[in-house]
């Protein structure tokens, strides 16, 4: 036991002090240590409540001096920043003693309070006044030369395109979800511009179009990239430098900037991804402040952008999975933590649900909703969808149409497959080449309306025309043997024994016969899935079959892309697999007989959620579809962190104006290194945690920042970049961006870091300070230099090119595959 007068001393001690800052970043947290005076045994360690409040005490006497590791001092917060200058305040050489009543009040006199408002202005105008700066520079080095090239570049003329069709209201057909070309179409017309522009081709020139308010909005959102990523960095590592180095890293980075010039989808889709992200940051940071106004704004925000991510590409998928495991994690810690009820966990549980789940989709679904409802014309992207579909497009040949009601002989029709994406039965006189089965003329699908795409039904047995007054009009019925002729070149639909083109065990389908006369092998029996034999066949609705009488095969698609000598139309086949697909399944969609009375196709306009169901469909269908074509530029996944080859954007000759997509090399590999780097050190770190080593205080502070925030950043690296290896369709370097990004804050998150570290373990402070100035310093200064070097890659470039020894980036071209 202590005797009375040292029990009086430890009292004082403990009100003398400072308590633990609060705070949701990673708080300096005070280690044990016991108080030993001279004179009693040491006490045992669960009886000393007052060491908790010390980093290191010794005794001296009968006074104990608080001592502290040496950091930096930072511009930033959390344990190098504001936190820790804090508590130098306090606990310093001054403040920091714990002495008896006469000496703490001596010790207090020369300690003048400081002016602690004032401060916490200063500090609040400094950190506003560096986030405006990053926006400044980052809006200048993204509005800079926007108006040139004043030509069509790169993908501009698919998305300048769609973004034309939203303002004609004209029906289109792309891979990927439409609020992004939707944006881009009202920043079109919002700026002035008609629709009128053709966007043809790459290099075709804008004249006196209006085109910058588009290429204006894209920059403008691929401006927020930095600003977002300097908070986000912000708030994980809370340091300042950290920040500052990502957001250098990013504005001096010559793939970002020239992404964010040009009428494309990307800088709206990482706007919405990095958006999510903040946000997510944010309301994790508000965790101590649950169901507040800032907790409840930072998540429905996250759910605003993850819809919006969602809404321009589907590889938004990959950050919604990433709110999705931090949502699970956080779930996870709510209900181990017994202080909270499970009514609280359960009110944590549906916030989540309305705002992460709920909230997107009702978002995503108005975005379809807008998009069917303002695209209501006919257009190119009409044979992509159903009859049904079709139906509901002005302009189209089933709008407001009326035909007959049953399939008879004599009627001209088009037959379309059911699969998405697979499109109209169709035949044309070029024949397949030699080694490709039977030389005969080929049959293959085709998406778009033509004449090629017309049959005419005959029954299989005569060549009399149905369509003569003289004969009465005779329904085709389930199980009748037909004959369908090509209406443009008088041939039979035939298939026989040679293998198809492209797919194995499947059976050739051609054009075979002279004026409709063939043989046995252009007979077919048609069937209507579900229905019973005898009954008739309805135009639109009826799903049929067509059985070759030979072979016993099923007319169907493969969906696989012929090659040059097939118009690379898709294949059609004859499957001895006699199980019902959507690819062996068909429709009568057009059909002209005179003989017979129309009805009107109103009625098979579908709903909205079959319309939502079926662009899905379609979207999908299209995206698996994507594969290279000969000798089309494309790029594998191994090749994008090392920047291996670039994308030209514009201009091939040294007399264009050339501007090529490759990221800043300086910035790139030294985020791959930083990836490496982090793999390695948090690796050690962990184990050491795990291990339950004892740490400095300021050393396990940063350590945690870099397992927490570092590893935070590492995930969204690795979702936004892994599943690309994984796809079939065709690649290209500008996917890797969103990837770029999370590995770019992971650089400044980890470098600040590992300053700070080294900077602890010098043993004068004022060295330690200039270590770590001069390692952010030299970063920023570096990644400027850089910037200077290749900056003519993003802005435009004019002369001899780089391969030629005259040229002025030929010293920059230090990879061979590198082609500006």
């Amino acid at each position: 036991m202590l005797c009375a007068s040292c029990r009086l001393l430890v009292a004082r001690a403990a009100t003398t002090l400072p308590a633990p800052p609060r705070g949701r970043g990673p708080a300096l947290r005070y280690q044990r240590r016991e108080l030993h005076f001279p004179g009693h045994p040491e006490p045992p360690s669960s009886d000393s409540s007052v060491g908790r409040l010390t980093r290191q005490s010794v005794p001296l006497g009968r006074r104990v001096i608080l001592r502290r590791g040496r950091m930096p001092p930072a511009v930033g917060g959390g344990l190098a920043g504001s936190e820790l200058r804090s508590r130098r305040g306090r606990c310093g050489s001054q403040a920091a003693r714990v002495v008896g009543r006469d000496v703490a009040a001596e010790a207090a006199a020369r300690s003048p309070k400081r002016p602690v408002r004032s401060s916490r202005r200063f500090e609040a105008a400094g950190r506003w006044a560096l986030l405006a700066l990053v926006t400044l520079v980052s809006f200048a080095t993204r509005f800079h030369g926007l108006d040139q090239p004043a030509h069509v570049c790169w993908d501009e003329t698919h998305f300048g395109k769609m973004g034309s069709y939203y303002i004609n209201r004209t029906f289109f057909f792309d891979v990927h979800p439409p609020l992004g070309k939707m944006l881009i179409g009202l920043a079109g017309y919002l700026s002035g511009y008609d629709g009128t522009f053709l966007f043809q081709k790459p290099g075709d020139k804008y004249e006196h179009h209006r085109y910058m308010g588009m290429r204006g909005f894209c920059a403008f959102l691929g401006s927020w990239l930095i600003p977002f990523a300097y908070l986000t960095v912000l708030d994980l590592s809370k340091s300042f430098p950290a920040a500052l180095l990502t957001a250098a890293l990013l504005t001096f980075d010559t793939g970002c900037l020239t992404l964010s010039q040009y009428i494309l989808l990307d800088p709206i889709l990482m706007f919405f991804i990095m958006a999510a992200m903040l946000s997510m940051v944010k309301y994790n940071s508000c965790a101590d402040r649950p169901f507040s106004a800032p907790w409840w704004s930072w998540l429905s925000l996250t759910g605003i952008s993850l819809a919006g991510a969602l809404g321009v590409k589907f590889v938004g998928l990959f950050i919604i999975l990433q709110v999705g495991l931090n949502t699970i994690s956080d779930l996870w810690h709510l209900f181990g933590d017994l202080s909270l009820s499970l009514v609280t966990v359960g009110k944590h549980l549906t916030a989540r649900i309305l705002c992460l789940i709920v909230l997107p989709l009702v978002l995503y679904v108005a975005i379809f909703a807008v998009h069917i409802t303002v695209l209501n014309k006919s257009g190119p992207g009409d044979g992509f969808f159903s009859s049904a579909f079709q139906a509901r497009l002005s302009g189209n040949n089933l709008y407001n149409a009326s035909i007959p009601e049953h399939l008879a002989y004599g009627s001209v029709v088009t037959v379309k497959n059911l699969r998405m994406a697979i499109g109209y039965l169709h035949s044309h006189r070029h024949l397949y080449p030699e080694g490709v089965g039977a030389r005969q003329q080929q049959v293959t699908t085709y998406l778009h309306k033509d004449y090629n795409n017309l049959w005419i039904i005959k029954k299989h047995n005569t060549n009399s025309d149905p369509l003569d007054p003289s004969f009465p009009v005779e329904f085709v019925r389930h199980g009748d043997i037909i004959r369908l002729e090509h209406k443009e070149t008088s041939r039979n639909l035939h298939s026989h024994y040679h293998e198809a083109p492209l797919t194995r065990k499947h059976y050739q389908v051609t054009g075979y016969g002279i004026n409709g006369t063939g043989d046995s092998n252009d007979f077919w029996r048609i069937e209507v899935v579900n229905r019973k034999f005898g009954n008739r066949i309805k135009v639109l609705r009826s799903r049929i079959r067509l059985i070759h009488l030979v072979t016993g095969c099923v007319l169907g698609s493969s969906g696989k892309v012929l090659p040059k000598w097939g118009w690379e139309q898709l294949e059609v086949t004859c499957t001895p697999y006699l199980k019902d697909t959507l690819s062996s399944i068909w429709n009568v969609e057009d059909h002209i007989n005179p003989k017979l009375p129309n009805i009107s196709l109103d009625v098979l306009q579908p709903s909205f959620p079959e319309i939502l169901l079926e662009s899905h469909m379609v979207m999908i269908r299209g995206n698996n579809g994507l594969k290279p074509k000969d000798n089309e530029f494309t790029s594998k996944p191994w090749h994008w962190p090392i920047n291996y080859q670039g994308l030209r954007f514009s201009g091939a000759n040294d007399t264009d104006f050339r501007v090529y997509l490759l990221g800043n090399p300086v910035v790139w590999w030294l985020n791959l290194v930083s990836i490496a780097l982090y793999l390695l050190s948090g690796s050690i770190a962990a184990i050491a945690m795990q291990r339950g080593a004892q740490l400095p205080a300021e050393v396990e502070g940063l350590t945690k920042i870099l397992l927490r925030g570092g590893g935070q950043l590492l995930l969204g690296w690795v979702l936004h970049y892994f599943p690309f290896f994984l796809m079939g369709r065709i690649l290209y370097f500008h996917h890797y961006f969103p990837a770029m990004l999370f590995s770019s804050m992971l650089t400044g998150v980890l470098w600040d870091t590992l300053l700070r570290l080294c900077a602890w373990g010098l043993a004068s402070s004022s060295l330690a300070r200039g270590v770590h100035a001069l390692g952010i310093l030299s970063l920023l200064l570096g990644t400027a230099y850089s910037f200077y070097l290749f900056h003519p890659l993003a802005y435009g470039m004019v002369g001899p090119l780089a391969q030629d020894p005259e040229s002025p980036m030929a010293g920059l071209r230090w990879l061979e595959s590198w082609d500006f």
